[in-house]
């Protein structure tokens, strides 16, 4: 039995040893001499935990007593969520190396973090849960503040940190009083215990547990924390920020909602829909008067947020399906726009002011056009595969009866996509300015021009996404 249960959880056990003996290893060897190497390792480790997890197949399998859960879902998440880290590691090697930044813990906390996740993505029960969410949150702590030198960054590891516990204590209050009511941490066990509807105590445990996720997805009034740390933290950082753990976040969200409460949807419906209308128009409306595009990027998270939620929201498997279609079409844009940002910078110093790309288009045209397809993406504007996203979240809210949510989401599309294009405009029609110097590396390179061909290639049939999602989506809701 025991055999059965460890297999199950092989790729976690796996990558939680290659950190400790990466840690080991580096500590006594060279230390950060080590770092550069230990980064591409680690990325090598993820890909290929991703092909593995990928290559699995099976029914829905339990393990340690139901607290641990292996089925099409969580696999789905797993392998977007080991693609991505493996690909922000990758592209922030060369970055961090340049300014003395890359220090042999980053690729081992990133790790880590990737272990809370994979956990996070399988929990089958309260405690479970909260151990992933804390190994991958205490892990993000330390990575937001590595530049040690700068008050930016040691501030946004502070009030992530700050904000963060405030957090995980609403979570654990919800969490007891779901167990008080429930009698059980087991999401199977709660499902039981609301089949006749939830009690006044159930009910407040879901609020309590909803406003925890909403704080780890960076949904609307949860946000606060978002656009300082991810302005605050290195660059490379913040790309990491706005991928692999908003899968996360967002897929333990309906983790929990579906496996733990499905039994009542309309009471948690009403919650879910309201994160998502708010998320929307908070990070439309609050990213018009960014400048910076660190801070830009993280009310446009905020945005896209609330319209992962709005499948979430549906309540329905059609709505899950078309949630994991618009994550795995978030996090390939946002790899591609950081590639870019990345490589943004004058006189070996990064740059992150938008008016810096003013006529960029005449100096790197292709590079231009790469930015030009993934900011109408992110618009959701077609024939971009970002439109598809778009489109399947607003259909799976219609198809719900929740058409007010559907033309909420289609009017805070339209006035977000002011800032996106405002990028494209300052590109292509802006005045000269000094010129952002240095070719892009070439890692970059390809990440930015694979990402744009993926938005435009795409197109064709999601490059298979959508039944892997259905797949996936049909192993939660049933």
């Amino acid at each position: 039995m025991i055999s059965a249960d460890m297999t199950t959880v092989l790729p976690e056990i796996f990558l939680a040893i290659f950190a400790m003996f990466a840690l080991l290893g580096a500590v006594y060897t060279g230390k950060d001499a080590t770092a550069s190497m230990l980064t591409w390792a680690t990325g090598a480790v993820f890909l290929a935990l991703a092909i593995w997890i990928g290559m699995q197949g099976g029914d829905r399998v339990a393990a340690f007593g139901g607290t641990f859960v292996s089925d099409g879902f969580s696999r789905f998440l797993k392998v977007t969520i080991l693609l991505s880290a493996a690909a922000v590691l990758v592209m922030s090697e060369a970055y961090m190396t340049r300014r003395g930044l890359l220090r042999f813990e980053y690729p081992i906390l990133v790790a880590l973090a990737v272990v809370g996740m994979m956990v996070m993505v399988s929990a089958g029960d309260l405690m479970t849960l909260y151990m992933g969410l804390e190994l991958q949150s205490l892990a993000l702590y330390v990575v937001a503040s590595l530049r040690r030198d700068s008050v930016k960054s040691t501030e946004a590891g502070l009030k992530y940190f700050v904000l963060g516990a405030l957090s995980s204590g609403i979570l654990l209050y919800g969490a007891s009083l779901t167990y008080g009511f429930a009698g059980t941490t087991l999401f199977s066990g709660i499902l039981a215990s609301v089949t006749g509807g939830a009690s006044l105590g159930l009910l407040f445990g879901i609020a309590f547990l909803i406003a925890g996720f909403a704080f780890k997805v960076s949904a609307a009034p949860f946000h606060m924390w978002t656009p300082d740390v991810y302005e605050g933290s290195p660059t490379p950082v913040t790309a990491f920020f706005a991928t692999a753990p908003k899968v996360a976040a967002m897929g333990l969200f309906a983790r929990v909602v579906f496996d733990a409460f499905g039994g009542v949807v309309g009471d948690w419906q009403q919650i879910v829909a309201f994160l998502s209308v708010v998320s929307m128009f908070l990070g439309a409306v609050a990213a018009i008067g960014q400048t910076n595009i660190k801070r830009l990027m993280a009310y446009s998270s905020i945005a896209h947020m609330g319209f992962a939620l709005m499948g979430l929201a549906a309540g329905t498997a059609f709505g899950v399906q078309a949630m994991l279609i618009y994550m795995a079409i978030y996090v390939t844009m946002n790899v591609g726009t950081f590639a870019f940002i990345l490589a943004m910078e004058k006189d070996g110093r990064p740059v992150t002011d938008i008016a810096a790309l003013k006529n960029y288009s005449k100096r790197e045209p292709l590079q231009a056009l790469a930015m030009l397809v993934l900011m109408f993406s992110l618009a959701g504007v077609p024939p971009m595969v970002g439109f598809f996203g778009k489109f399947y979240v607003l259909r799976a809210a219609y198809d719900a009866n929740m058409g007010w949510l559907a033309v909420s989401g289609v009017v805070a599309s339209v006035i977000g996509a002011f800032y996106y294009l405002r990028i494209v405009y300052y590109m292509y029609f802006g005045e000269e300015t000094e010129a952002l110097d240095g070719k892009m590396n070439p890692v970059l390179w390809l990440f930015l021009m694979g990402s744009a061909a993926v938005m435009v290639l795409g197109v064709v049939n999601l490059f298979g996404i959508e039944p892997l999602a259905a797949a996936a989506a049909a192993t939660l809701v049933n």
